[in-house]
């Protein structure tokens, strides 16, 4: 493993060790990045867990400072985790850890709260640094893929769209009724403006909902605002 994290700055002092939950699907990967973790005395591995309901519930249980999230796992992935747990337990910090260097991967996890992405050609002592840096506040990305986040939020001139698979599953007219919704509009007011029925804006915001796996139009609103659509 060869690949270094770029450098955005330096952790402040150490406050002891980092207490660290690891989320991946893959019970062999987790044990080796256990040992590697373990192997420093900066970080302390307080639990694990291979699915999105065991690692609610773990982080839930542990309150650990950082949680080491893989993306990709069966039941949702670490985006379904972000969404189940972060608002839950505003204080913990979420790292992605993950094969992929996709740039739709890099930009789903951060929208959804994770403060930086690495991968998993990382170096065990890379990997220690990294977890102490987000702790402390840094955003932290392995060094190609800080390129696909500056290009998603800032605005560049001729930058290249960045996909995002959430809302493409989205139909044009559901981002209609979405952009309407979230600037405050009440189903009668957007059924008049979009010159459907009523009960066609409540199937659409129920596909939302269903869609983007949220529960209530406060979510609706915040998911849609993070995209720009309002």
């Amino acid at each position: 493993m060869s690949e270094e994290v770029e450098n955005t700055g330096t952790p402040a002092e150490a406050k002891g060790p980092v207490r660290v939950f690891l989320v991946d699907d893959h019970a062999l990967f987790r044990a080796g990045v256990r040992a590697e973790l373990e192997a420093h005395a900066e970080v302390e591995v307080v639990g694990e867990a291979g699915s999105v309901g065991e690692a609610v519930a773990g982080i839930g249980h542990f309150r650990p400072d950082v949680v080491l999230l893989d993306v990709h796992m069966p039941d949702g992935g670490g985006n379904e985790v972000l969404r189940r747990a972060r608002k839950a337990f505003p204080d913990v910090v979420f790292l992605a850890l993950s094969v992929s260097d996709a740039a739709e991967d890099v930009i789903a996890v951060i929208r959804n709260g994770a403060r930086g992405y690495v991968t998993k050609t990382i170096s065990g002592r890379e990997l220690v640094d990294a977890v102490c840096r987000v702790r402390e506040g840094d955003a932290v990305f392995s060094p190609r893929l800080a390129g696909f986040v500056l290009d998603a939020f800032a605005d560049r001139p001729g930058a290249a769209p960045i996909r995002d698979p959430e809302l493409d599953l989205l139909t044009p007219r559901e981002r209609d009724v979405l952009r309407l919704l979230a600037r405050g509009y009440a189903y009668k007011e957007i059924a008049s403006e979009l010159f459907i029925s009523i009960k066609t804006v409540e199937t659409h915001v129920s596909s939302v909902l269903r869609k983007t796996q949220l529960s209530n139009r406060y979510e609706l609103s915040r998911w849609a605002s993070d995209r720009r659509l309002v």
